[in-house]
């Protein structure tokens, strides 16, 4: 097996590293009427997992997060929550890491720090889907979008993650004002009540949902969108930064 003397370094500075301890992250973003999220794919491999990493020992934890999302979608300072921590005693995976890392051109040497329980926290990141450039990491041969009807199976315990932040998103659909972060800075009415069916995964009837928000006093109506027809044409709305956070 010829080995890579890039990766062989990156994966030998374990000593950097807070042991035993990983940030994993569900990156959403919202296109076509479709949540989509953010999946990386192995060399060589049919392995699919959500990006992810480790945590540098001068490094706060939220710092190591939001330098990950930036590896991956080269954005800064986009919404990012930490949701859950995974930390089953089972929580190691040596075969899966045996073979990902084989197809990356390196051997495993017994001890070494990925053969080891982890602890994984968990975050979730809401994103501005045509302002992101999806970078692979160095073991991936890909990063792209899936729809989540086509997400294929992940490694690791990444399917569950994955379900635990869905639920968390939907849960915190209203709190958290998830629209800020997925819409453009201009939307519709109509876009945004896409947006919330498709996380939520239902229809909502369309008076129910503009009497709900407009109540929310988030939005500022603006111009009509311009799509033919004055009278028939839809008003733009965008998010009114006096509303929000109250």
């Amino acid at each position: 097996m010829t080995e890579n003397p890039d990766l062989r370094e990156y994966w030998e500075a374990s000593s950097m590293l807070l042991p035993s301890i990983s940030i994993d992250c569900a990156i959403f973003g919202f296109h076509d009427n479709q949540l989509k999220i953010l999946l990386l794919k192995y060399k060589n491999t049919d392995f699919f997992a959500l990006p992810g990493g480790f945590i540098n020992q001068d490094e706060n934890l939220e710092d190591a997060a939001a330098r990950i999302l930036e590896e991956r979608t080269r954005l800064k300072d986009i919404y990012l929550e930490q949701f859950y921590v995974f930390g089953d005693k089972s929580r190691r995976f040596d075969k899966i890491h045996h073979q990902l890392m084989s197809g990356s051109g390196l051997k495993l040497k017994e001890g070494h720090f990925l053969l080891n329980r982890f602890i994984s926290v968990g975050y979730y990141a809401l994103i501005d889907f045509s302002k992101a450039t999806p970078v692979p990491d160095i073991l991936s041969d890909s990063c792209q979008w899936y729809d989540l009807e086509t997400v294929p199976s992940l490694i690791f315990d990444h399917d569950a993650i994955l379900n635990k932040a869905l639920r968390t998103l939907r849960s915190n659909i209203d709190e958290k004002l998830i629209g800020l972060n997925l819409l453009p800075e201009t939307f519709t009415m109509n876009e945004f009540q896409n947006l919330y069916e498709t996380i939520l995964g239902e229809k909502i009837a369309r008076s129910n949902f503009q009497r709900k928000v407009l109540g929310m006093h988030i939005l500022k109506r603006l111009d009509k969108k311009i799509t033919g027809g004055a009278h028939k044409a839809p008003y733009l709305y965008s998010f009114d930064n006096k509303g929000v956070g109250k």
